[in-house]
């Protein structure tokens, strides 16, 4: 997971507090602003009412400390400022604490549209807003615990569930469906295609996502449906380790994504 990248994380001056440049704050605001206009119809209920709970600044990019005294009396969640990139081992333990990993750096206007690197623009938009909801607050630190004391070759199955469902989950809602993912609500791209007709969107059956590949630097080809967010509640109390090892001794289904050139 730690891997090269040209970005570096802000740090904060003696009084905890980032000084972000204009430049910056104004990339914020093209962000926030243009996926907001795109998740209106998209977004599922609970990241709406999310939002306004946080009450993000659309003109700055927002302090980690106002986002936690959010998140804290809602779920019991805070932040925690990391470098631009982690290993697995300081991010499955940081979400066992009910701590959410945000690099505080923001991408540049060359990465507008696209960025490998999670940065404080996906982390706060993109996920934040749905840890205030406690079906999904407990599913992402009951993750977190699983990640823990996982061994390497089970995070790499382990991986699957959290990029189906906390980066990239959908929920029903009526006869259609909604997004829970950060990973497509920080994105306008993405948002508009896992509506659009190519996209795939199947039940979400635990073992078929965790034996289910992805590519990060794709349009998903798949997405998984939830029936509500007591479903993620209801995936806790599963012995997700168990089926871990049934899709570790199946193996991996067909990829429907090229290879990576």
């Amino acid at each position: 997971m730690k891997q090269q990248t040209e970005y570096i994380a802000r740090q904060p001056d003696d009084a905890g507090i980032i000084h972000y440049s204009d430049a910056e704050n104004a990339i914020w605001k093209t962000l926030i602003t243009r996926q907001m206009a795109c998740i209106q119809d998209a977004a599922c209920d609970e990241f709406l009412s999310g939002l306004e709970l946080l009450n993000l600044p659309d003109d700055r990019i927002p302090q980690l400390r106002e986002v936690d005294e959010v998140l804290a009396p809602a779920t019991g969640w805070k932040t925690a400022a990391v470098p631009a990139l982690i290993g697995f081992d300081r991010f499955f333990e940081l979400l066992s604490q009910r701590r959410f990993p945000v690099a505080t750096f923001i991408r540049s206007r060359k990465d507008l549209d696209y960025i490998k690197e999670p940065d404080i623009y996906h982390e706060i938009f993109g996920h934040c807003a749905m840890l205030t909801n406690q079906h999904f607050a407990d599913f992402t630190a009951h993750y977190g615990k699983l990640g823990v004391s996982a061994s390497p070759q089970e995070r790499v199955y382990l991986a699957r569930l959290y990029w189906f469902t906390v980066e990239f989950g959908l929920v029903r809602h009526g006869n259609s469906f909604r997004v829970i993912g950060g990973g497509i609500l920080s994105s306008p791209g993405e948002t508009r295609y896992a509506f659009s007709q190519e996209a795939q969107i199947s039940p979400l059956e635990p073992l078929q996502v965790l034996r289910t590949p992805y590519r990060i630097d794709i349009m998903q080809p798949e997405y998984f449906l939830l029936d509500d967010l007591a479903h993620m509640t209801a995936l806790t109390r599963l012995d997700l380790m168990a089926l871990v090892h049934q899709a570790m001794e199946m193996g991996l289904l067909p990829a429907k994504f090229p290879e990576a050139v």
